[in-house]
């Protein structure tokens, strides 16, 4: 917090807003009454009304704290053709988000903790977000040697990973994820057997064939995460998987939660609503990694997240510049930008009974803030989201606030928005 110069007008009025469904998953409470927000903070009804400077109608529309992402690339450093911190983070404020993680493969690779400060600050200047950094595990995330894990944690990151990285052999991710567990660290996983996957691109299921497309199959995502498991087990080491994607590891989390594991997992939003029949006709927007898997995987994902075994919804944001969507669907670059259609597909899992509105709320706020190790930080610098889950609009080129235009909803009509962000 102190690292960031925020500055707070002293004069700065009172957003109040009536008969509006607060969903606050901090204590646990679903009701429909008016509140009083200053400073990002609900605050009891002032005595002075003068005080008031807006008032907004909240009938039929939901009061959420601000939303915090566990996974999101930006694209800044390194890859600003397709993002820059001011265009995203601008982007995933306007969608709710004022905590976004992003994962250590930049260019340069996240690995000095000494600049991580500055950073932080420049996402906060230019894009108005509060960016909370996952350094790298292993030096240039090559997968040889430890990272300076002890400087990363002096600079403030918030967790170490490798992203998709491969390590040398087993040996050194033991020996890594011990040196991590000294140090009190989280660290992420993305499970894929690289092996496995070889050189795919897409689910090795059907579609994968009829297209002649390389596969991935299921299995190198629960092969790795059945051997990280068990790492785990094995040097205690606090550990979180990120954006699984095959109903076999949600089986395999739960097993692990059972056994009192120090283990929390997420999924992307997308991943809960596509299946791999999104790449048919060779549609490059569905390419993503994880791929897009099989509507049996998708329910699997979908009651993970019912139940709780899938502790969080992460966006899984990668914007691309319309080029990088244009080649043969195998050279193409995988991601989704997935900022702008993220309020309405979680509304949608309202509608479909798979969460309420309260469990949607913890899910992309409480859930993901206690995952990072920022819950004191986001309820001291507060933020909501006034959310419409009623208000129909079209995803297209002009209604997306990122750069990225790829998504496979482009076209869609969509159902619920963020309609004001009171920060």
């Amino acid at each position: 917090m102190s690292e960031f110069h925020i500055k707070h007008d002293v004069n700065a009025g009172v957003v109040h807003i009536q008969n509006i469904r607060v969903l606050d998953p901090v204590h646990g409470s679903d009701e429909v009454r008016s509140v009083w927000i200053k400073h990002g903070q609900l605050i009891p009804e002032p005595t002075d009304l003068s005080t008031i400077e807006k008032t907004i109608d909240g009938t039929g529309k939901w009061l959420m704290p601000a939303l915090v992402d566990l996974c999101a690339r930006l694209r800044e450093p390194g890859e600003q053709q397709h993002g820059t911190l001011k265009s995203e983070g601008q982007a995933a404020r306007a969608a709710g988000f004022l905590h976004v993680a992003i994962p250590p493969d930049t260019k340069p690779v996240l690995e000095s903790g000494a600049l991580l400060p500055g950073f932080r600050q420049k996402a906060y200047d230019d894009g108005g977000i509060y960016l909370h950094v996952i350094g790298a595990l292993t030096k240039g995330l090559e997968g040889q040697q430890p990272a300076n894990l002890a400087g990363l944690k002096q600079g403030k990151c918030i967790a170490v990973s490798n992203a998709r990285k491969p390590f040398a052999n087993n040996e050194v991710l033991l020996r890594t994820l011990e040196y991590a567990e000294t140090l009190g660290l989280t660290v992420f996983f993305y499970p894929e057997d690289t092996v496995l996957a070889n050189d795919g691109c897409v689910h090795d299921g059907f579609m994968a064939s009829r297209q002649g497309l390389a596969g991935i199959p299921a299995i190198a995502e629960t092969v790795a995460l059945s051997t990280q498991l068990l790492l785990v087990e094995a040097t205690g080491v606090r550990a979180h998987f990120s954006q699984l994607s095959c109903a076999a590891s949600v089986e395999l989390i739960a097993a692990a939660k059972k056994k009192n594991l120090p283990v929390t997992a997420d999924v992307a939003m997308h991943q809960l609503y596509l299946t791999d029949a999104s790449i048919d006709g060779f549609n490059s927007a569905a390419h993503v990694r994880p791929p897009l898997r099989s509507f049996k995987d998708r329910e699997g994902l979908r009651a993970g997240v019912a139940s709780g075994v899938i502790d969080a919804i992460c966006s899984h944001h990668e914007p691309l510049s319309a080029t990088a969507k244009m080649m043969p669907f195998a050279e193409t670059e995988a991601g989704i930008s997935a900022f702008d259609s993220f309020m309405a597909l979680g509304v949608g899992l309202v509608r479909d009974g798979v969460l309420s509105p309260l469990d949607l709320a913890r899910r992309i706020s409480k859930s993901p803030a206690e995952i990072a190790g920022i819950e004191t930080m986001r309820e001291a610098v507060g933020g909501w989201v006034v959310v419409d889950p009623t208000h129909q609009w079209t995803i297209n080129a002009e209604s997306i606030q990122s750069s990225g235009k790829n998504t496979p909803f482009l076209g869609a009509v969509l159902t619920g928005k963020v309609t004001e962000v009171v920060i």
